[in-house]
């Protein structure tokens, strides 16, 4: 096996996660400034408001993107061990 295949594997693996990741991260930061915004305007400052709505999110697009995620690994990790075949 050649380090160019690694080199391959590995970079696919980095778009991979950043293609899995992103979704969950994007949301709960626009999550986040919006929850922080409405905090400075209110002057409510109560962190579990920004936790419970970030955890809402995420688990939302968990859910509607759960499928999406598994599939993509799929296709990863069958690429990754038809590779290690030949």
């Amino acid at each position: 096996m050649s380090t160019d295949i690694i080199v391959d594997l590995m970079h696919e693996a980095v778009g991979v996660t950043i293609k899995l990741g992103a979704p969950m991260l994007v949301l709960s930061m626009a999550v986040g400034v919006i929850v922080a915004l409405f905090q400075a305007v209110t002057q409510i400052h109560e962190q579990t408001i920004g936790f419970v709505l970030k955890l809402v999110v995420i688990v939302g697009v968990l859910m509607l993107g759960g499928g999406w995620m598994l599939t993509t690994l799929q296709d990863y990790l069958k690429q990754i061990f038809m590779t290690f075949a030949l």
